[in-house]
């Protein structure tokens, strides 16, 4: 009864949270196709959060603002803006130039763009352990046992290509082995001035579709990521940000190192030298002993936190090597580099990632939202026929050609467009089914 208690609560945690993120970001979307409707004085009949019937709404005006019962998506219904609608009023869709109808296309996914750089931008100013986009592909650290330890791979190598790509960023090092789980990956590594080759395999994730980077850390400073409350780190003043430079006067060279050296000594008193919004600090505290192993209650990892300006300098670059990453990706997909089980999620998948999200921390989810708007306005950016990029390119070809597509042409592209949109949810409704129910579902 308490598992399935426990399971139930699971399953509304994420139905919640992806209600949330999933609701914010459909509803800033199409309020961008909203208001650069009506500042081009164009008859919106209906702003919907949702599909299908309309289950609850208010009229303000000419507009009908709903909720409707399918809530995997979102519309504005704009006045005149099928050919068999149109009546001549110039507040039509169809009667406004074509560069104020692709400019009304273009605003959802603008909205989406915005709203990542700022959701982002809030994660950074907080303080985040994103990775940063400048640190060098240098090995920090090799996990015992792992594919890179039995390939040979040393701290301190610098990783130069993954496979086919040539890396110069942890970053970009990084996607290619998460995305490869369970794949020979060849390396080629720089090692005291020579070049290293070797192959090492990616472990999946335990529940995720990635993998593990085959068990190789960047070269990071440690930091503290969190602090439990009344423990002796919180005790001792120690705060998320703070840089691990020194214990009893050693230098931290790692965080396997910090750990092995208080799990040591419980019990006894370690002075810490941290580097605190950039100047040193210095306090003493006790481990406590739980389990016969000294612990102080705090989170390690890399830890970043930006001023208000460079937050979002930082937000663009990071949302800008996110759509690098993503062509990147979907063009491994169609070489085969990369499985499209592993690189796609559908609803289910978004779901459980906004509920543990969630159950992890606030910014957490806000992190994973701005991901996924900045995914949504590069699929919808796709020259796909019903999609904003697909109705883009219709009106640049109308302008190309200087008149319109007959009505049969467009009624046929729309129908492609539904086709494809359709394929494509039943393909990723499938993975998501086939990773969370592999014993029914076939891989």
């Amino acid at each position: 009864m308490t598992e399935f208690l426990q399971s139930a609560q699971g399953i509304f945690t994420n139905l919640l949270a992806f209600a949330f993120a999933l609701g914010v970001i459909i509803a800033v979307h199409e309020w961008g196709h909203l208001v650069v409707a009506k500042l081009f004085d164009v008859r919106v009949t209906a702003f919907s959060l949702g599909f299908g019937p309309r289950l609850w709404g208010f009229r303000r005006g000419e507009t009908d603002y709903r909720l409707s019962l399918v809530p995997l998506g979102g519309y504005v219904k704009l006045g005149g803006e099928q050919p068999d609608e149109v009546t001549g009023d110039p507040r039509e869709f169809l009667s406004k130039p074509r560069w104020q109808r692709v400019l009304v296309y273009l605003a959802g996914p603008a909205m989406n763009v915005v709203l990542a750089i700022l959701l982002i931008a809030i994660v950074f100013m907080v303080g985040t352990s994103l990775p940063n986009l400048d640190v060098p592909p240098v090995v920090g650290g090799v996990a015992q046992g792992s594919s890179a330890a039995a390939a040979g791979v040393e701290p301190g190598d610098r990783i130069v290509r993954v496979g086919d790509d040539d890396v110069d960023t942890w970053d970009s090092a990084s996607l290619y082995l998460m995305m490869a789980p369970e794949r020979a990956v060849p390396l080629v590594l720089e090692r005291d001035g020579r070049r290293v080759e070797t192959v090492v395999t990616p472990e999946r994730i335990p529940g995720e579709s990635i993998g593990d980077l085959a068990g190789i850390r960047p070269k990071l400073h440690p930091a503290v990521t969190s602090v439990d409350q009344d423990s002796p780190a919180a005790a001792a003043g120690l705060r998320s940000g703070d840089e691990l430079w020194a214990m009893d006067g050693r230098p931290v060279i790692s965080d396997r190192a910090f750990v092995e050296y208080v799990t040591a000594r419980a019990g006894q008193e370690i002075e810490l030298e941290v580097v605190r919004d950039g100047k040193p600090v210095t306090t003493v505290v006790v481990p406590a002993e739980v389990g016969g192993a000294g612990r102080i209650g705090i989170g390690i990892g890399t830890f970043q936190r930006y001023g208000f300006l460079q937050a979002f300098v930082q937000s663009a670059r990071y949302n800008w090597r996110l759509v690098e990453q993503t062509f990147a990706v979907l063009g491994k997909i169609f070489t085969r580099d990369v499985a499209a089980k592993d690189a796609l999620a559908g609803p289910i998948e978004i779901a459980a990632y906004s509920g543990d999200a969630a159950r992890v921390g606030f910014f957490y989810l806000l992190h994973l939202m701005g991901f996924i708007s900045i995914s949504i306005a590069i699929v919808n950016l796709l020259p796909i026929p019903i999609l904003d990029g697909g109705q883009v390119v219709i009106l640049l070809v109308e302008s190309t050609m200087r008149r319109d597509l007959s009505l049969r042409i467009k009624e046929m592209v729309a129908q492609v467009g539904f086709v494809l949109i359709m394929l494509l949810m039943l393909t990723v409704i499938y993975f998501d089914l086939s990773k969370n129910l592999p014993g029914l579902i076939p891989g």
